[in-house]
């Protein structure tokens, strides 16, 4: 038991449980933590000073943060595509039935018809192209394609 009490020890420990708690959490502030314990604990072998211990810990975790923030900005990039409705808005389509001034008609994009209104509320004509604004309810906003 008396290895337990050794300081390298509980670095590679305190390191271990860190690296264990990411994975549960995102960010990647954890794993610096983790990587700077372990790191700490392997120095810790060679010089026993606390103090040395405890500025080596701060300046390699600090190295890994800031490594690691890097790379998780290419993993966790914010650039997504919309999915499910919201993917439709951009995308043309026909329309397969007139839409009146102020009411609705129909039109089909891809293989499925959406109930769809006009967004500056004029007539759009049966077979016109037109493209999707906007998705409201369970409705598509749409705007007539110049031919």
């Amino acid at each position: 038991m008396e290895i337990l009490s050794e300081p390298w020890v509980i670095w590679v420990a305190i390191g271990i449980i860190c690296v264990i708690i990411e994975i549960f959490t995102p960010g990647f502030l954890f794993f610096s933590f983790g990587i700077g314990a372990i790191l700490t604990g392997l120095a810790a072998l060679i010089i026993p000073s606390i103090t040395f211990q405890i500025l080596t810990f701060a300046i390699l975790t600090l190295i890994v943060f800031v490594l690691s923030r890097k790379f998780s900005k290419k993993l966790i990039s914010t650039n997504y595509e919309d999915t499910n409705v919201k993917a439709l808005i951009g995308k043309t389509g026909r329309v397969t039935q007139k839409i009146p001034a102020n009411e609705k008609g129909y039109v089909k994009i891809g293989g499925e018809e959406w109930v769809a209104v006009s967004k500056d509320s004029k007539e759009i004509k049966k077979d016109a192209r037109i493209t999707i604004n906007d998705i409201e309810g369970n409705k598509v906003i749409v705007t007539v394609i110049e031919e």
